[in-house]
């Protein structure tokens, strides 16, 4: 029985239950070693509970924060037994969340008064970002809104073909230049388009590289800096894109992105293929960036608007 409303429906729930499974089997299975043998929670049990939440890629300072709340239920309830253990985390961790005040949107949306309403996608080559970008626009698309696609990462070709094929699959306009054109004529090109055409929707890609901060901080400047001269607000949202099976290496990819440019708003994929999901509750918590987008599948609608409660409770579902 779910402790929370039903917010998505059965078939989104269904498809995030089934993404988190290898996570879930992967937590589970360590939470049962840390309480084997105990009929309460106790210091020693608290310390194997410790272990396991680092070790499932919660990361520590998130931990640390889980098993202080724990604790001060425990020395609150005097008594609590094993059994209880999963529902209380599950309780605890989404009220942890619940202090971000993100994470709780369940449909995609966009401002209503930014048209064109401009996303700047960021990220790592390798992370997922092209295919993330062709599954918002087929759920933009979807809901009736007019979206353009800007190919800006000029820096490789196979970027450019990469995102031609999705804006093929989902029928939308793409502008593009060839391999090694300046980003921010790109950019600069695809909001002028969009703006003649009355787009609804912008989604700009951008290079995947990070070897080079100094390179990529000043890059991504230029783009945002040529946008302005077509929208002076733009971009509304720098989307993130990070690759969840990482684990712990998307919490560095995403310290240093922030550090290179301003990122609002992170998208988490390929969440399916690993037991590593619990980095979705650390970054959630430590980042003052909203985690706004999960990746739970291949599949096109297995692009999920993130929504931390829906999250916790399938990652604590038996």
């Amino acid at each position: 029985m779910s402790l929370f409303k039903n917010i998505f429906s059965a078939k989104k729930k269904e498809t995030l239950d089934k993404g988190l499974e290898k996570t879930k089997t992967n937590f589970f299975s360590k939470l049962s070693k840390a309480v084997a043998g105990k009929s309460k929670v106790d210091d020693d049990v608290l310390d194997n509970l410790e272990e396991v939440l680092v070790t499932s890629d919660v990361g520590v300072d998130t931990t640390l924060k889980v098993i202080e709340r724990i604790e001060a239920r425990v020395a609150r309830d005097k008594y609590m037994g094993t059994d209880e253990l999963n529902t209380i985390l599950r309780e605890e961790i989404a009220d942890l969340l619940s202090e971000t005040h993100t994470g709780e949107e369940t449909e995609y949306s966009i401002p209503m008064d930014k048209r064109p309403y401009v996303i700047m996608v960021v990220g790592v080559n390798g992370v997922g970002k092209t295919t993330t970008i062709g599954k918002l626009a087929y759920q933009f698309k979807k809901q009736g809104l007019k979206v353009v696609l800007g190919a800006a990462d000029t820096f490789r070709a196979a970027a450019i073909d990469q995102l031609q094929v999705w804006a093929d699959r989902v029928d939308v306009p793409i502008v593009k230049q060839k391999m090694g054109s300046d980003p921010a004529s790109v950019a600069f090109d695809t909001l002028s388009s969009a703006v003649s055409q009355g787009a609804d929707v912008v989604i700009i890609d951008t290079a995947g590289r990070l070897h080079n901060k100094v390179n990529l901080m000043n890059e991504l400047t230029k783009v945002k800096k040529v946008m302005q001269k077509v929208l002076d607000d733009t971009p509304h949202e720098v989307l993130l894109v990070l690759d969840g099976s990482t684990g712990q290496n998307a919490f560095e990819q995403a310290k240093q992105f922030t550090k290179a440019t301003e990122v609002t708003a992170l998208a988490v994929t390929k969440l399916d293929g690993t037991a590593k999901g619990g980095v979705v509750i650390g970054i959630s918590d430590q980042f003052q960036i909203p985690v706004k987008y999960i990746g739970v599948g291949e599949g096109m609608e297995d692009l999920q608007v993130f929504n931390k409660y829906e999250f916790v409770d399938s990652f604590f579902q038996i």
